[in-house]
C-alpha cells in the first residue's frame, strides 16, 4: 500500500469517530516524533501492537478489499508473565461494501460486534485440521443464541448485533453495499496478527508500504523503525 493511502484511511476513520461519538485514547494521535521519544513506561504499546493498522491484504485495492484497525488493548502471546491480559479489544472499521477475505484463527476466539452504521454480511465455512472448507455446518453464537450456519452460509449483523467465532471457522465479511460504513468492535482472546491468521488464499496481512508521503500516524508495523528503548 502507499503511505498516502494509509494516511488517508486513518484520517478518514478519525473524522468518522466524531459521528459515532467514540473517543480514542491519546496514543491514537501520537506524531512520529512522539513515537521516537516514547518512554519505557509506554512499552506495552509497542510490545502488544496497540494502535493503528491499515491493510489491503496485498490486493492493491483497499476500497474493495481492506480494513482499518485500531487496537485499544491486547495481551501478549510470548510474555504472559509481564502482560497477563487474556483479552484484546479492537475497532475494525469497514467502509461501505468493503470486503475482508476468508480466514480463520488457530488460537483466537472472537466476538465481532456491529456498534453502528451499516449492516455486515458474514459468510462462514467450518474447517478442520486439513485447513480447507468442509461440508459441515458451523455452529456460532449470535447474541447469546446458538445458530447453525450451513456450509458457506451467511448471517447478517445489524447495528447492535454480535457473533462469536471460534478457531477454525473460516469467515469472510462485506459491509452490505448501500447501507453505509460499519463500525465493528472485536473482543477476543489476546492475539498476534503476525502468526494467528490462516487465509484460505495467500494474503499479505501486514502490507508492504510504498513510502510516497510523510508518515502522519504510525501503524504497529512501523514501531520498530521509530521506537528505540
Amino acid at each position: 500500500m502507499k503511505r498516502s493511502e494509509i494516511n488517508k484511511a486513518i484520517e478518514y476513520v478519525i473524522g468518522k469517530i466524531d459521528d459515532f461519538k467514540l473517543p480514542l485514547p491519546p496514543f491514537a494521535y501520537y506524531t512520529p516524533d512522539q513515537w521516537r521519544n516514547l518512554e519505557r513506561t509506554e512499552k506495552e504499546l509497542v510490545d502488544n501492537m496497540l494502535g493503528w493498522d491499515v491493510t489491503d491484504f496485498g490486493t492493491g485495492d483497499f476500497m474493495k478489499v481492506g480494513l482499518t484497525v485500531f487496537v485499544f488493548r491486547n495481551g501478549n502471546f510470548y510474555n504472559k508473565e509481564e502482560y497477563p491480559k487474556p483479552y484484546c479489544e479492537k475497532l475494525l472499521y469497514v467502509r461501505d461494501g468493503q470486503i475482508l477475505p476468508y480466514h480463520f484463527h488457530w488460537s483466537k476466539t472472537e466476538d465481532i460486534i456491529n456498534r453502528g452504521g451499516g449492516d455486515l454480511e458474514i459468510t462462514i465455512w467450518q474447517s478442520d485440521e486439513s485447513e480447507g472448507f468442509t461440508d459441515k455446518d458451523a455452529i456460532v453464537t449470535v447474541d447469546g443464541k446458538k445458530v447453525v450456519v450451513p456450509a458457506g452460509g451467511e448471517i447478517i449483523l445489524k447495528p447492535g448485533q454480535s457473533v462469536t467465532l471460534l478457531p477454525y471457522q473460516y469467515h469472510m465479511w462485506q459491509g452490505v453495499p448501500g447501507t453505509g460504513d460499519v463500525m465493528l468492535f472485536e473482543v477476543s482472546t489476546s492475539n498476534d496478527d503476525n502468526v494467528d491468521n490462516r487465509f484460505y488464499e495467500p494474503q499479505d496481512r501486514i502490507p508492504t508500504v510504498e513510502e510516497d508521503d510523510e508518515i502522519k500516524y504510525l501503524m504497529f508495523a512501523d514501531y520498530k523503525n521509530y521506537v528505540k528503548f
